[in-house]
């Protein structure tokens, strides 16, 4: 199925970032520093910076194929290299997409929105009209951290501007001035807390290696393995750094990127049985 690019939530984004862009560059740096100043040359050039990069990084997680099944997957459970292989809930058989009419590797899960199996899949995001899955992880990931990153800024800009105003009583500013500041504050506010939020969660999923779909699954394992008196474990979770590596990328200089080349193929990820310990549960 082809897939549109453009929808209705994606255009309410871009204009908002158009919007917050302008006000806080052309409206509250030129009014209160002035971009003819030095402080204020340099605060526009930060926040371009990182506006820029949010918008880029939007645009490729919107585009970017988040990872298809090959056509010639089939799972090999005598392969020694690949000692989990997934199976159904019940019936203990490999996991088998009947829509897709193929396999799924470990991790892939089928999206009834995009009606295909995605490799990783995160979750299915409205906001790119697309899936979040393993070729488009990292660049979501780098979106929301610079998207946090701008909505901050614009934030302490706008503060410090109407500090600035109370203090020198200062009532140059045309009407004009003061709603677009009023409507930026009233989308800044909760954009802020809600990227926030969604940033610390995607930090947490990434320090233990989950995705969004593995965290719920690990939430009913957890309670089905206590049932029994074992220990639940993550069978993805080799460590937090490497956790890390394996997502963002092996040098800490690029983890701010949007670079994707280290991710490898999306059908086989590295496990703790790798590293010699238990996986899905240990005896108390």
């Amino acid at each position: 199925m082809k897939r549109k690019y453009i929808s209705l939530p994606i255009v309410v984004v871009l204009s908002a970032i158009g919007f917050l862009y302008y006000t806080t560059v052309f409206v509250v740096i030129d009014e209160w520093l002035g971009l003819s100043t030095s402080p204020g040359l340099m605060n526009a050039i930060v926040f371009t910076f990182l506006v820029a990069m949010s918008t880029v990084t939007y645009g490729v997680a919107i585009a970017r194929d988040p990872g298809h099944i090959p056509a010639s997957f089939m799972p090999d459970i005598e392969d020694a290299e690949s000692p989990i292989h997934e199976i159904k809930r019940k019936g203990g058989d490999l996991r088998y997409c009947q829509k897709c009419s193929h396999y799924k590797p470990p991790r892939a899960h089928h999206c009834r929105v995009c009606k295909r199996c995605v490799l990783r899949m995160d979750h299915h995001c409205v906001w790119i009209n697309n899936c979040v899955g393993h070729a488009n992880y990292k660049i979501f990931f780098v979106f929301v951290l610079y998207s946090v990153a701008s909505c901050i800024y614009a934030t302490v800009l706008l503060v410090g501007s109407a500090a600035h105003d109370v203090q020198m009583d200062n009532e140059q500013s045309g009407g004009s001035f003061k709603t677009s500041v009023i409507i930026a504050g009233v989308l800044l506010v909760p954009l802020t807390l809600a990227l926030s939020i969604l940033l610390g969660w995607h930090i947490y999923l990434t320090l233990h290696n989950k995705t969004t779909i593995e965290y719920h699954e690990g939430v009913r394992a957890m309670w089905l393995a206590e049932k029994v008196g074992n220990i639940y474990r993550h069978p993805y979770d080799v460590g937090a750094y490497e956790n890390l590596v394996s997502v963002l990328g092996p040098s800490i200089l690029c983890w701010i990127f949007p670079t994707s080349s280290h991710i490898g193929s999306g059908i086989r990820f590295r496990t703790s049985y790798d590293n010699s310990v238990p996986v899905s549960s240990m005896s108390r």
